[in-house]
Formats: structure tokens, sequence, C-alpha cells
């Protein structure tokens, strides 16, 4: 059904996993979209992430569930141990019990092919377009409609217009301009191949190592062919927020005190990926006229839950249902999809910053946290889990009021 009252196409800021997302939920409503990517080409940065059941009913609900089903490695459980003794502090199965609660798998999959599997549905549909090498820099809007204008001068006219331009969106910072939290956690990344990977670590989990003011992450990619490191520590120095290359010396001289199993995690890459960390306070409005914002431009939050690219797509995927029930009404679908998502949202921003303290904890803290944990049955942990990951289609706009 095509809802759009006029071919006035719809402008999407940015093109990673959030654009992408915007653009191929807004396409398959009928709506015309433009794609405005900053880079050269449309790619994506990164290493591994996590995939939660509520990321497989938004990847279901745009279409390409089964292309990132494809491309993903499904993990038997996720497992923490204490990083300082080695000892085991929970698990969660996440088998045939898990799918059977949630409805979808847990999986571990490459960001790049989440972004592949968005990027192919959105060139099966003949209604999107790219404009890479194109900055958005300044956002216009009347009665009518929205103007873009890039950093060559240009203009581009759209009925509305998506701000998915992530962490230091420039959409944000016109409609919004708050500052962002630096938090003083610096996150290093790397893909290590399997050849090269420890045999003993070699577990079909995502497995997290607790320690002291740092962690340690590790767990299959693309068929058990690679294994994707993950490491955070709170840093020494004062941060900015940002991606450099990482150093072998710096990230070794975070992680002396360490268990030895842990700690050969560190020497593993030939190279780092390097993050200065930084969220922002959860707002309560985010749409603004025919403007709204999507993804890490919405609610930009620590890795701590591993759900940033979940909540996007569940953005997406929101705002379209929210465009569909009110029949392309613009004011009223910004409204509803707000409303439906600010809390949920909010919550996963506030509760990253609460797991990672978790994670961190030291001295009294680190022994609470591990009874807090240790003994708990899978069903307790699929409890507590139940806000996040029984997150569906059917129950994703909020109820009127």
């Amino acid at each position: 059904m095509h809802l759009s009252s006029t071919d006035t196409p719809v402008l999407v800021v940015g093109g990673g996993i959030g654009g992408l997302a915007a653009a191929l939920a807004l396409a398959r409503l009928g709506y015309r979209v433009q794609v405005f990517e900053q880079a050269a080409q449309m790619g994506e940065i990164g290493a591994g992430i996590q995939l939660g059941p509520n990321a497989f009913s938004a990847l279901d609900a745009l279409g390409v569930g089964e292309r990132a089903r494809a491309r993903a490695v499904y993990i038997d459980e996720l497992v923490m141990h204490d990083a300082v003794d080695a000892s085991l502090v929970g698990r969660v199965p996440t088998g045939e019990a898990f799918r059977a609660r949630f409805g979808n798998p847990y999986a571990v999959i490459h960001r790049v092919d989440v972004h592949t599997s968005l990027l192919e549905g959105v060139q099966a549909s003949d209604r999107v377009s790219f404009h890479t090498d194109t900055r958005i820099v300044h956002v216009a809007q009347d009665g009518a409609g929205v103007t873009a204008q890039d950093q060559h001068g240009r203009q581009w006219r759209g009925q509305a217009l998506i701000g998915a331009d992530g962490v230091r969106s420039v959409v944000r910072a016109q409609f919004v301009g708050d500052p962002a939290r630096v938090t003083g956690h610096v996150v290093y990344r790397a893909v290590v191949e399997a050849a090269e990977f420890p045999d003993e670590l070699k577990w079909n989990a995502a497995g997290l190592w607790a320690g002291p003011h740092c962690h340690l992450v590790h767990y299959p990619l693309r068929g058990g062919a690679q294994y994707n490191v993950v490491v955070t520590f709170h840093s020494r120095q004062p941060e900015e927020w940002g991606v450099t290359e990482g150093s072998k010396e710096e990230v070794q001289s975070y992680f002396q005190d360490i268990h030895p199993l842990p700690r050969r995690l560190i020497d593993l890459p030939k190279s780092w990926k390097r993050w200065a960390t930084a969220d922002r306070d959860p707002i309560e409005r985010w749409s603004f006229g025919r403007v709204t914002l999507l993804g890490d431009a919405a609610h930009p939050t620590t890795q701590y839950m591993a759900q940033g690219a979940c909540m996007a797509m569940e953005d997406a995927v929101t705002l379209g249902e929210a465009l569909r029930v009110h029949g392309g009404d613009w004011t009223r679908a910004l409204d509803l999809y707000q409303r439906s998502r600010v809390a949920r949202t909010a919550r996963i921003v506030l509760s990253s910053r609460e797991m990672g303290r978790l994670y961190h904890a030291k001295g009294v803290e680190r022994l609470v946290r591990n009874d807090l944990w240790r003994g708990r049955t899978p069903e307790r942990f699929y409890d507590a889990l139940e806000w996040l990951y029984g997150w569906t289609v059917d129950t994703c706009l909020a109820t009127p009021h």
C-alpha cells in the first residue's frame, strides 16, 4: 500500500545500520527514500555484534531476517567468568528453551554482515536512492516538508527527514544541542583468525570475563573462521570521544592483574581499533515537526547491554508501524513513534551504565556481583530479560494516552 500523499521523498541522513533499516521500513510502505551518507561509499566498520531475539524480530519485520540468519553464528550460551580467579559467575543457555521462550535465537555476527543484509534488502527495492560523500549540515522545514542542505551547498527537498547520523549526529546537534557524556571507558576491538585463537577459549558462546575496572569479551564469527575480541578498561588519562588505531602496549598495560587464561586474549590481535566511548543522557523529545531521530542519534549508549544496533532496527520497524497506523500522517506518526521508543531506549542507556559498573566492580563490590548471579537458574535469567528480548513488531507501539 502506498501511504505517501506525495511522491516527494523521505530524506534519511546516515547510511549505517539505523539509516538502512529506516530506508527499508519506509520503502516497504511505498515511500520514495533518499539516503545521504557522508562516507565515499556505503559500508560499515567495526567487528562483531550480538543479536538478541528482539533484533531477529526486527530483521524479520524488515524482510531481511533470512539474509542475516544465514550470516550469523548461533551460540549455545552467554557465560560470565570472574577475570581475577577465572571462576564461573553466571551462565545463560540460549538453546531450545531460550528460543521457545522468546520466539527467536541469540546469535553473534560481524557488524558488516548485518549492514550487508540490510543493504541487499534496500537494493532490491526500486524506491531508494543513495548519495555518498554527502554530509547534511543544516535542516529547515515548513508546513509542507523539509529542506536539507549538504556540505556543497546543494539543497534536497523531502516530505520528512530521519536523522540516523550516529553518535555525532548533526541533526541532533541542530535540534537538541546537548553535550556528549564521555565515560572514560576505552574499548579495544579486533578480529582474530581461528587458527591463531587458543583452543581452550574456542567456545560456542559469548564469553565475558569481568575484572576490576575492565572486562574482556570473545565469541566466534563467520562460522567459527574468526573470533571477535573486545576488551574494555577505565583509562588513566582524559579521553575525547572518537575512534583511533590502538596500541598493543597500551592495552597490555591495563590487564596485568587478571588470570592468565583471559589475559591470553590481549596478546592475540595484530592490530586493534580503539574507541573512547560516550553516551548522552536520555531525552523525552526527539521529534520536531517533520524531523525525527533514530538509532544512535536518538539514544547513544555504551556497549554493555549489546543493544545499540538492535535498538536502531527496532526504531525503524516502530517508525514504519506508526506511519502505517496513521496512514502517512507524519505529525501523528512521529508522535506515536517517539512515545513508543523513549522509555524503552532510555532504559537501555541507563541499564548499560549500570551493567558497566557491575562488570567492572572491584573489592567487596566484585564479591557482591558474583553472588548476585552465581547459581541463578536459566529461568530466572529469562524472566529478567523478558522486557528486552520479548519485543516484537506486534507489540512495538505504545498504547494511546
